[in-house]
């Protein structure tokens, strides 16, 4: 059965099942959730192709967006993936020894260290980032340009709104 036929028959059963009760938040949660998963997986099969996982194909996209050449605090890199810390070391861990990028002691706080890409790593980068983006422009090829801003401008919405009542 497909996704939308899915929706569609949770939608029917609340019906039925309680037609006192609106579960319109709930089903708006399923719908996220649902396709937050199947676009989800979906862009982390990419990765592979570029013998990376999701987590560490992120970690190369944000040292070569956001890193300047000496690189970037690693809890400043966990920070702008959303991941902990120690997700970050795993995955800067694979990528050192595969020598994608360095790690070397942040000379502005001794404790922690710096993650920056190399040669090779912003190569991989620059030969993954078009097919990465070309699979992703498919994914929301269903999406105007105007319907694209409106989704992310809801979703910042709701980010915010989720922010200032202290639940992220």
């Amino acid at each position: 059965m497909s996704t939308l036929a899915l929706l569609d028959r949770i939608r029917r059963d609340w019906a039925q099942r309680a037609p006192e009760v609106d579960p319109a938040p709930m089903l708006t949660f399923i719908t996220f959730s649902r396709a937050h998963a199947l676009l989800g997986d979906a862009v982390r099969s990419t990765a592979a192709r570029a013998d990376l996982t999701s987590g560490t194909r992120d970690l190369l996209f944000t040292l070569y967006r956001s890193a300047p050449p000496e690189g970037l605090p690693a809890s400043e890199v966990a920070a702008l993936l959303a991941v902990s810390p120690a997700t970050v070391t795993g995955s800067a861990d694979r990528l050192e020894a595969r020598g994608l990028l360095t790690r070397t002691l942040d000379p502005q706080d001794r404790r922690s260290w710096r993650l920056a890409l190399t040669d090779a790593g912003r190569a991989l980068v620059q030969a993954h980032l078009p097919e990465h983006l070309a699979f992703e422009e498919q994914l929301l090829a269903a999406l105007t340009p105007e319907e694209r801003r409106s989704f992310e401008g809801l979703l910042r919405k709701l980010i915010a709104h989720a922010e200032a009542q202290g639940l992220a």
